[in-house]
């Protein structure tokens, strides 16, 4: 009966090991039904807190797959590498077209437990048929909550003193379904107990952790108004009296931001528009084919570009005093219909070729249309019926036109193919960046030598745009921590910096969750009469690592994916109702194994 055991225990560690030392992360099937497959820790919830993103074993009950015959999953063995496959459920969870999506599946507390022993078992040196193994990725097992403690996860975790493996510690993670009623969470004395009755330690450490959420989707009058931006808030401290306490005021505080761009609610809405329609002319060049966006002005391009040459003309014409008269009087409607832009961006220095590119962008609706709108504008330059001036620093090919045309020296343009696009698209570029360097020099949130990777023309057209939205998101999210959270200049000059230093290296990506510490008391108004998503305690003993943990985790949502939880209370409300908050409670427990 040893033998066996030593000869699963063998056989086990082999698949291990050559799942560790592959290079491709695709999932393998052992004994038939067990899924085992190599990922990140911080890809899983409740593992992220203690696996980081350090790579970790996954056993879980392989699920039957939708894929055409001649396709088969492969199996585990000691020494081959997984063959190639693109039809296999990936780490990340990725289906193929032929699949559905699928959810991982748990293993019965028994199996479970003989992975775990065959696991701990293998890295046990003191096994005389176990040889000196190297250490193992930590081991997380999916489990079918089929025990009396409701047990969702067991793990285990090597430890070494150098090269040696000279113990483990074991893991579980047992989980409750919601509940509003506090009275049936455990409290912090019993959390304390389970931890000495696991650890036997001279002495403890209790850390509080806690998340809020400041912004995201919201209800009004009973309906979800649903959002891709959210900024929350993570609070650790010490010396943590009860559960459920709200974190004091001497915690460490992080927040979370991360802003899609486009929503409504936000102050750079127009500005969104207005790049939206600079992304539509550089698609369009780029793949041949252009969906025009809906017109925003109900007069022609055509008809604004010849009323604003007119209005020139006749400006050149009236005495000095009527001259100066302000430009304001002949805005667009469609640019005064929005105060919260104009308070926040919109500038009152627009040249001739600014202004252009506002009625343009607001009415072009075909190729032929901006076409016609420049050959009017170049022909009134070539004729001198106007006289425009333009910043000093404009780059687009317009702006050298009419430079040229202060000389009556005007190179011929031929308005064909795609350069009235371009053209265009060059008139766009150089507008939105300005109205971009404006605010940020104007809140003196960044200088110009900051902003030269964004700024520069040096690089194609379609780089630059990709540049400008980068920096548009940067706004979305300096804006929004500005006019929804009131954060001070000194949080918003570093927010800036984050972000400007980020961009110049990673790709735009709405998604990413930019980090800012803050001081609790600069948002405690927004957090202390509400309820965490997220609260957690963690009574801790030992250190380096030997350290173990007794950790309580309460959430709006299960922190565990592959069981069905039941529940006493169904919580609709997001963003602090007025209702008692519902809690599923997660507790993980870790005791120490030492190889004597």
């Amino acid at each position: 009966m040893g033998s066996k055991v030593i000869s699963n225990a063998k056989e086990f560690y082999n698949i291990l090991r050559a799942l560790q030392g592959g290079e491709r992360n695709d999932p393998c099937t052992f004994e038939e039904d067990i899924q085992m497959l190599k990922t990140n820790g911080d890809r899983i919830p409740i593992l992220n807190m203690y696996c980081g993103n350090q790579p970790v074993f996954i056993c879980e009950k392989a699920v039957p797959k939708m894929h055409e015959p001649e396709d088969e999953t492969p199996n585990c063995t000691g020494g081959d590498e997984a063959d190639d496959n693109d039809d296999y459920v990936t780490a990340d969870g990725d289906a193929s077209v032929l699949q559905t999506e699928l959810v991982p599946e748990p293993l019965t507390i028994m199996k479970a437990r003989q992975l775990l022993s065959w696991y701990t078992l293998s890295q046990n040196v003191n096994v005389s048929a176990v040889e000196n193994n190297p250490a193992l990725h930590p081991l997380w097992v999916r489990c079918d909550m089929s025990d009396p403690a409701g047990t969702t996860w067991f793990g285990a975790e090597t430890i070494c003193m150098g090269n040696k493996v000279s113990g483990v510690k074991l893991y579980s993670v047992t989980c409750k379904g919601s509940t509003v009623d506090k009275k049936s969470l455990i409290t912090l004395d019993e959390l304390k107990q389970e931890h000495r009755r696991r650890c036997h330690p001279s002495s403890m450490a209790i850390k509080g952790n806690a998340r809020f959420l400041l912004l995201g989707s919201t209800v009004v009058e009973n309906t979800l108004i649903k959002s891709q931006t959210s900024v929350t808030v993570d609070f650790k401290w010490s010396h943590v009296e009860s559960v459920l306490e709200t974190p004091p005021l001497s915690s460490t505080a992080t927040l979370n931001i991360k802003v899609a761009c486009g929503e409504m609610r936000s102050p750079m809405f127009e500005m969104y528009r207005e790049l939206e329609f600079l992304q539509t002319l550089a698609d369009g060049l780029r793949t041949g084919e252009t969906e025009w966006m809906e017109p925003l002005e109900s007069t022609s391009a055509v008809n604004l570009t010849k009323a604003f040459l007119e209005e020139l003309q006749n400006t050149a014409k009236t005495p000095q005093d009527q001259a100066a008269k302000p430009a304001e009087a002949t805005k667009l409607k469609s640019e005064k219909d929005d105060p919260i832009f104009n308070s926040l961006l919109e500038r009152g220095d627009l040249d001739f070729v600014e202004q252009l590119w506002v009625r343009m962008r607001k009415s072009v609706i075909s190729y032929q249309d901006i076409g016609d709108c420049l050959k009017l504008v170049t022909e009134a330059l070539r004729y001198g019926d106007i006289k425009p001036w333009i910043h000093r620093d404009s780059s687009s090919s317009l702006s050298k036109l009419i430079l040229q045309s202060y000389h009556k020296q005007i190179d011929h343009v031929s308005l064909t193919g795609v350069t009235p696009v371009n053209m265009l698209l060059e008139m766009g570029l150089d507008k939105m960046r300005k109205d971009y360097i404006n605010y940020l020099i104007g809140e003196e949130l960044t200088t110009l030598n900051h902003l030269c990777y964004y700024l520069s023309t040096d690089v194609d057209l379609q780089e630059q745009v990709i540049r400008l939205r980068k920096l548009h998101h940067l706004l979305e999210i300096i804006l929004t921590c500005s006019t929804f959270l009131g954060l001070p200049y000194d949080r918003l000059f570093l927010l800036t910096q984050s972000c400007l230093q980020h961009y110049k290296t990673y790709p735009y990506d709405e998604n990413h969750e930019f980090k800012l510490q803050i001081k609790p008391a600069l948002i405690s108004h927004f957090y202390q009469k509400e309820h965490p998503v997220v609260w957690g305690v963690e009574v801790s003993s030992g250190s380096g690592a030997r350290e173990v943990r007794t950790s309580l985790q309460l959430s709006d949502r299960p922190l565990v994916d592959h069981v069905i939880f039941d529940t006493d209370y169904t919580n609709d409300t997001v963003n602090g109702g007025s209702e008692d908050p519902a809690f599923f409670s997660t507790m993980v427990c870790c005791g120490l194994a030492n190889f004597a």
